[in-house]
């Protein structure tokens, strides 16, 4: 699951809502059919805390606890639902390729290596802005990705991937962000990394595509050709922002949308250079309140 994306096309994805429980499930598309059964893939369950709130995402529909070996990682907002932060359970490798040995298992298309105790490292930061569009228009979203090089996007561009990790190589992760103490918390914090409004050298940031006006319906309007049938803040489009130079053809490419197209049924649709668990989560930000932004 935290293997890039298709690099030629959108692949094809939607989340279901269960409001009662208040968990999330990932499904791939098997047919071009919004109604279709999918393949499952990923889970996510709401945990509201007193400053923030948790989602924990699973490999496992049935095994949602953060103790879990099925615990892929966790999307974690802060008090108003403005800033986001993705987590791995595992550390991310940049540059690094897959490699397989007998001291590691393969658990879908995520690597999990025994001898590495499951931890939170930050992959990701998101941000929402005050919509200056009101309420019909889509809030305003800014996601940097720690892991992700901006040279990722382009011709030959490469993505890392997670890869074995031996104790040999814990030495470079000597603090393990483990949330189980309160004494632990402060670790977490200090490897969250800046806010998104920092500067981000050399990072993939994603940014809302411009929506256009539409004047019969007088609103603004994205073309999500005919994957969105329902209007609704939550839904977007992300495309690469050209932070440090010009914008060229790969950044009109849309790496994700999210948008509604039932109660409770909303299609994701992303491509290289992200992953399902990195669209997944960021998707899982759309769904929370957003206080200052509506």
């Amino acid at each position: 699951m935290t293997m890039p994306g298709p690099r030629e096309n959108l692949l094809q994805c939607f989340i279901k809502r269960n409001r009662s429980t208040q968990t999330y499930y990932l499904f791939l598309s098997l047919t071009s059919s919004l109604g279709d059964d999918g393949k499952f893939l990923l889970a996510a369950r709401k945990c509201r805390r007193p400053t923030c709130t948790d989602y924990i995402i699973s490999l496992d529909a049935d095994d949602m606890s953060r103790g879990s070996n099925n615990y892929v990682g966790k999307l974690r907002s802060n008090f108003l639902g403005t800033k986001f932060t993705i987590y791995d359970g595992q550390p991310p490798h940049a540059g690094a390729k897959f490699t397989k040995s007998r001291s590691t298992r393969l658990v879908n298309l995520k690597q999990v290596s025994p001898k590495v105790p499951t931890g939170n490292y930050p992959v990701a930061h998101i941000s929402y802005e005050l919509n200056v569009l009101g309420s019909r228009g889509p809030r305003r979203m800014h996601c940097v990705m720690d892991s992700i090089p901006s040279s990722s996007i382009e011709p030959g561009g490469v993505a890392p991937t997670q890869t074995e990790f031996s104790l040999n190589n814990i030495e470079m992760f000597p603090l393990f962000p483990f949330f189980r103490s309160k004494s632990n918390r402060v670790v977490e914090n200090s490897l969250s990394g800046p806010l998104v409004g920092d500067k981000k050298d050399g990072m993939l940031v994603l940014k809302n595509k411009a929506p256009r006006w539409h004047e019969q319906l007088q609103c603004w309007c994205l073309n999500f050709h005919g994957r969105v049938t329902i209007a609704s803040v939550k839904n977007f489009q992300l495309v690469a922002s050209a932070e440090n130079g010009t914008a060229g053809p790969e950044h009109d490419k849309i790496i994700l949308q999210f948008g509604k197209v039932g109660k409770d049924l909303f299609t994701m649709d992303f491509r290289y250079p992200i992953s399902a668990f990195q669209a997944f989560a960021i998707c899982l930000s759309s769904f929370d309140t957003k206080i200052a932004c509506e």
